[in-house]
């Protein structure tokens, strides 16, 4: 497979080193390929093919919208717990499509099958059923779907499958799936359970049409362990709630939004199955730190995003309470401008709390800007300095903390700045 360099040559992103990612290996029962449809004028990838010759057992969250693309109506309808691929496009969401949306993906599986029937011949693999693909769109909603340029390359998508995978492919891959991101998504652990090592890859897309319950995003998550895919789900549900859904950019949830976790079932260990276990306990951290990892990363290169905000809110009554104000924070366009602007304006993040409907006692609450205090007992803090909170909002990493004094419950959320570069790409959206 390789390398398609027109990925990498859009001068309106700022460039990556491959140093600024982490090292990513290989996971054993996963083979990958990317190719270029077409579907973007400029020639770069925009189909991928995630290949499972044993099969995988998986897990998948999908939008909470309840709009969705034909690709989830797709997943739903047809496939079941263990699956052998996963084909995903993107500049067409499958949205608002219809039959012709539908259909197409019909037309494509049967091609898809079709196609990999010479190579799992050749190598003596159990031969791909239509039931056994999923599907991920991501792009724009409403127009027609390409299916005639993506059957076209199914064929090439297939001759290009690779066995191994390096830090490279990985990149590669993450590229293909990107809309408007700046830069590829990956993240990797591992964790060693007796003398056998786990390893976790993933990699997203993401970057506007970012919200909680899911958002405009992809996550593919791959595992070489044997888990089932009822515990699968279960770990995904223990990790979703403070990562992939504690992030935000713009408060829209997308329509196509899936996070999926794989896994090959290579590596033995029948305590991963015991979601209570310690070693369930070790791949789940480790997990947890995938999704974490590539939430943040959705947050960083939010559309037209200069600055990254987490949003602490500590000694609540509850964690529903807490997380409601957080995400009320860290929705307010007000707030998220000032930040853009660099101004310490604290008054809108009362606001923010004010708003999310929530009782609280002003007079209880602690508001900082990092380590600065700026309110407290009901008004401005004595120790506010401005100078020296204008100096820390010029950081590209800004904490905003509230303690309510109320409770032992805290709830941290992650979002970014509004520039006018989101304006500016959304407005442009439909014609790069």
């Amino acid at each position: 497979m390789t390398i398609n360099l027109k990925n990498f040559l859009n001068f309106n992103k700022k460039p990556s080193k491959m140093g600024d990612f982490q090292e990513l290996k290989q996971i054993e029962g996963l083979q990958i390929s990317a190719v270029s449809a077409g579907l973007y004028s400029n020639g770069r990838d925009d189909l991928s093919l995630f290949y499972f010759p044993e099969g995988a057992n998986y897990a998948v969250a999908y939008t909470q919208n309840s709009i969705v693309s034909e690709s989830i109506t797709w997943n739903r309808k047809n496939t079941k717990n263990n699956i052998k691929a996963l084909v995903v496009n993107t500049k067409n969401a499958n949205t608002f499509t219809g039959e012709q949306g539908l259909n197409s993906l019909d037309e494509i599986a049967k091609t898809l099958v079709e196609s990999l029937k010479k190579f799992e011949n050749e190598n003596e693999y159990e031969k791909t059923k239509m039931k056994d693909i999923l599907f991920a769109s991501t792009g724009v909603i409403g127009e027609k779907f390409p299916v005639e340029k993506i059957k076209k390359n199914i064929p090439n998508l297939v001759s290009n499958i690779r066995v191994n995978q390096n830090k490279l492919i990985w990149l590669k891959m993450a590229t293909a799936i990107m809309t408007t991101d700046t830069k590829p998504k990956v993240a990797y652990s591992e964790i060693k359970l007796g003398d056998k090592k786990i390893r976790i890859a993933g990699v997203a897309k993401g970057s506007g049409m970012i919200a909680p319950n899911l958002a405009t995003m992809f996550s593919f998550i791959f595992t070489d362990a044997d888990i089932s895919s009822v515990v699968l789900n279960k770990y995904l549900n223990k990790v979703l709630a403070n990562t992939f859904n504690a992030i935000t950019v713009d408060s829209d949830t997308s329509t196509n939004d899936m996070v999926t976790i794989f896994a090959t079932k290579k590596i033995k260990n029948k305590k991963l199955n015991t979601i209570s276990s310690k070693e369930a306990l070790k791949f789940e951290k480790a997990l947890r730190n995938v999704c974490t990892d590539l939430s943040k990363q959705i947050v960083v290169d939010g559309e037209g995003a200069k600055k990254f905000i987490t949003v602490k809110i500590i000694n609540s009554e509850t964690v529903e309470k807490a997380k409601k104000i957080a995400f009320s924070i860290a929705n307010s366009p007000l707030i998220k401008t000032a930040v853009a602007g660099e101004d310490p304006n604290w008054g809108r993040i009362l606001m923010g709390i004010g708003k999310s409907g929530e009782k609280i006692d002003p007079k209880k609450i602690v508001i900082k800007l990092g380590e600065f205090t700026v309110a407290e007992n009901g008004k401005i803090s004595e120790s506010y300095n401005e100078e020296k909170l204008q100096e820390y909002m010029k950081w590209d990493s800004i904490l905003i903390e509230v303690d309510l004094k109320q409770g032992p419950e805290q709830y941290e959320c992650y979002t970014c700045d509004f520039t006018h570069d989101y304006i500016d790409i959304n407005a442009h959206y439909r014609r790069s």
